[in-house]
Order: C-alpha cells, then structure tokens, then sequence
C-alpha cells in the first residue's frame, strides 16, 4: 500500500483528502505544519506527498510551502510532491514545478484530476516483491507460513483471521506473490475505511450519475483485479447489499456497475480477511452464511503477537534496521511487554525507541513508554487517544491503527464519551 503524506493546517482538509485517498487504497499519514510534516518523511517510508503552501494562520505569500518543498527535497530529492495552491500563489508553484515539483492543482481541486496526478507519479509496477518477505522464527508462524505456501498455488479464495496489527494484510500479499497470479494485480481494500453507501461502487464500479457525486464513470476493485489477487480487509464491513452482490461475482464472475445493464466477467482470486468472529455475525443476521463459505475456502488464523513469542526480537531488529543493535535489558523488556497491539504495535515502538537510541544501539529505556499501552488498559489508551487528538476520529485512528469504522465500534463497545478519562 502506498503512502501519502498530506501537509496542510486545516483539518477540515486534511479530513476531506484522508477519506478520498483511503477510499482509493492510500495510505494517509497527515501534518499540520513544517516540522510534523519533516518528521514524517525523515521517520517513515513516503511515497508521495501532498502540500499546501501556507501554515500559519494570516499567512498567504507562500513562503512556508517553499520552505516545506526545498526541505523535503533535501531530504529525499526522488519523493513526488504535488503543490495545492490558490490562484493568487500560482507564480509560486509554478516556480516550484520548475524546480522539481510533480505537479500543482489549484483550489478546490478535482477529486479526479488529483487522483489520476497521484496514479501518474506512484510507481505502480506489478512485479513479484521479493522484498516483502516474512519475519518469522516462531513454531506457529512456520506452521501457518508452510500452508499458506501450500495453499497460495490453489485457486481457491482464503479467509485470514486475526487481531488488528497481526499482520493479516502481510499474509495476503505473501500468499498472492507465492501464487500463479503473482505477475497481475493485487489490489487491497480497506471496507473498514470506505462508507458504507460507496462500498458497492468501490467494488464494483459506477456509471456517471449513478448515486449522487458519480460525476463520471469510473472502474472498481474487481475490474482493477482482473486476471490477479483482490485483498478485502475488514470483509465484516461490506454491506447485505454489497454481500449479495459479492457472493455473485464469487459463484459467476460476474457483474454489473452501479447504474449500467452491462455484465462484466473478471477472472479474480480473492483474499479476504477479518479480526471479528463472523459465525457470531452470521448468527445475528449482520453475515451472509453462504458468502462465508464462499470466502472460507481455507481460513488462515494469525495468533497475536504475544502467543508467538519466538517472533518478537526477530521483528524487533528487523525494524531497527541493520545499523542498530537491542542491548540485553532491551530484549528482556520486548520478550515480558504483553503486546496488545501486536506487530504494528512492535513497529511503532521500536521506530521511536531508535530516534534516543545513542551508539547504535537500543535499549530497555528507550523502549520504556514508547509501547501504545505498557500500562494502560485498552480501554483506557484508546480514551486517551481520541482526547489527545480531540477527538479527531481520523487522527486518533490513525495513531491506533485502526480504521474508522473500527473505532467508532470500539467507542460504542467501551461506551466512551469525550472528556470522560
């Protein structure tokens, strides 16, 4: 999955560019200003980046942006940015495309144009990534890797289960380069960050004028997919609607876009997964039982990270990288921390224990309170997530890991209400 860094002070922005680009399978990672937005292309894998040109309140000459845009290129000279700008600054970013800059769109930008100007300049190269190999030492993993690679050359679709931050998505592009299919697409998507009324249109495209907002006709996952691999996260999510549709395409290959008479018929493997208990779902009515089985033809169930303990310092160096070295005591704190936030969790921590790293190596104390919850509850962590970011749902799911749509469930489960800790 792609990244893209959105740089811009207002949230309401930063609000509207998350939900579009996580809609179209982006990762999204936002800043308000020079220094958060520096951080993050220094700390972290950026594929793309999205800037405005003013940051402070009052400001319009656009000399923030032209700050932001040499610092950046400093940093990484081959990151694509993409300049959003008034008309009155467009001098400015012209200057900027001169000196490097992917591309400039004015405001209020096309949702289109933005979105074909990100495709133009995110490498999407469907070559089998020979870097995206597994991390593993445990028992249990080689057991659930060694079937995964039995199963990944069999044409039958694959159910992943496991907790948030286990690492099922990992699996599922594992599994697709192990398989025939590994030279055509793998497509994700993420049905816990899509709303609930664009979920059929996502998957299955739509004709102009179809709903309101289709102001063109535009191809979805499954056509995307043809002849490869379609990842759907957070499978739970998709609607009855969307679960008749998609238990179609499973039995037929067939399909129609929203608004069009016309049957499509794509060849597509898919790979779904979930961290919720679908049976119970069944149960209530909320799940198709036989989309289930349609799905399930071999479920895959990742345990968390603390039931396969042979894996954690294995991760752990992998994610401080080869220049860097766990000291004793740091080992021992990563072996007794119960991990509820499993690999991405991990991840998380050890990125920010190596910034007050000294010498190369890490250790116990820098460690000490980087974890999401060392000593918090679940409950509590995530309460004190949302009021650090003043309840921002995207913000706040975005430091958690989570989708939305997770998080909102997560409130409603924990009955949390804002400045109640």
């Amino acid at each position: 999955m792609n990244t893209i860094l959105v740089v811009d002070d207002n949230p309401d922005i930063l609000d509207a560019l998350d939900l579009l680009l996580s809609i179209h399978n982006y990762k999204v990672i936002s800043a308000s200003n020079v220094k958060e937005a520096l951080l993050s292309v220094s700390r972290q894998k950026i594929d793309l980046v999205i800037q405005d040109m003013n940051f402070s309140e009052g400001t319009t000459s656009g000399e923030e942006g032209k700050q932001l845009f040499y610092a950046i290129k400093a940093l990484n000279p081959a990151l694509p940015i993409i300049v959003i700008t008034a008309w009155s600054q467009l001098e400015t970013a012209i200057t900027l495309i001169k000196s490097g800059a992917a591309d400039y769109l004015p405001k209020p930008w096309d949702d289109h144009k933005l979105l074909e100007t990100i495709t133009e300049h995110i490498s999407a190269s469907i070559q089998p990534d020979e870097t995206n190999a597994l991390i593993y030492q445990s028992k249990e993993m080689a057991e659930l890797i060694f079937t995964a690679t039995k199963v990944a050359s069999a044409q039958i679709n694959i159910l992943i289960t496991g907790p948030n931050g286990s690492g099922k998505e990992k699996l599922a592009d594992f599994i697709h380069q192990k398989s025939s299919r590994a030279y055509a697409p793998f497509i994700k998507v993420n049905m816990g960050a899509i709303p609930q009324e664009l979920m059929e249109a996502e998957l299955f495209g739509a004709e102009k004028g179809a709903f309101t907002g289709a102001n063109q006709a535009r191809a979805g996952r499954f056509e995307a997919a043809d002849g490869g691999t379609l990842f759907l996260d957070e499978i739970g999510n998709l609607t009855l609607s969307g679960q008749m549709k998609l238990l179609r395409v499973l039995q037929t290959g067939e399909f129609e876009r929203l608004g069009s008479n016309v049957t499509q018929k794509v060849d597509v493997r898919v790979i779904s997964a979930t961290n919720a208990n679908l049976q119970v779902d069944i149960k209530s009515g909320a799940f198709r039982e036989d989309l289930y089985y349609r799905l399930n033809g071999m479920e895959l169930s990742i345990l968390p990270l603390n039931k396969r303990k042979g894996d954690i310092l294995p991760l752990a160096q992998h994610f401080i990288g080869v220049d860097a070295a766990l000291s004793k005591d740091a080992e021992q704190f990563l072996l007794q921390h119960s991990w509820p936030g499993n690999v991405r969790e991990l991840e998380n921590t050890c990125k920010r224990a190596l910034i007050f790293a000294e010498d190369g190596q890490v250790t116990a104390s820098n460690l000490a309170g980087q974890t999401q919850s060392a000593t918090l509850s679940e409950k509590e962590h995530i309460s004190a997530v949302l009021e650090k970011h003043d309840w921002t749902i995207a913000h706040a799911a975005q430091e958690l890991g989570l989708s939305r749509q997770t998080l909102y469930r997560r409130i409603e489960k924990f009955k949390l209400v804002k400045g109640e800790q």
